[in-house]
């Protein structure tokens, strides 16, 4: 998973979006690094997410095209982006729960 640096340019000037102007002052690489820490549950809950939302036509037995404008791609691409930064939210909340679960029955063993 890499993050898409062709987003910003998707994202209608008009709009004054705090996200998006972080994310715009944030050096590729850091981005790019975020983007890698993903796991692979968290890359297949999105896929299937964007799946969903843009439908799900078996490409092999139609001839699948997608045409949208440029805000609406933003804001697919953007619910993707918010999609993955509450998974890895649950994800790390899911492991901290587990290491206290783990601690808690060490110190009752």
């Amino acid at each position: 998973m890499t993050f898409d640096f062709e987003f910003f340019s998707l994202v209608s000037e008009e709009h004054n979006n705090a996200l998006i102007n972080y994310l715009q002052k944030q050096h590729p690489e850091i981005l790019a690094r975020i983007a890698q820490s993903a796991s692979p549950e968290i890359k297949q809950i999105i896929a299937q997410n964007v799946t969903g939302l843009i439908g799900s036509l078996p490409t092999e037995d139609f001839n699948v095209q997608i045409t949208t404008d440029r805000n609406n791609l933003a804001n697919l691409l953007a619910s993707a982006m918010m999609t993955g930064y509450f998974l890895g939210q649950v994800e790390q909340r899911k492991n901290l729960d587990k290491t206290f679960s783990d601690a808690d029955s060490l110190n009752k063993g």
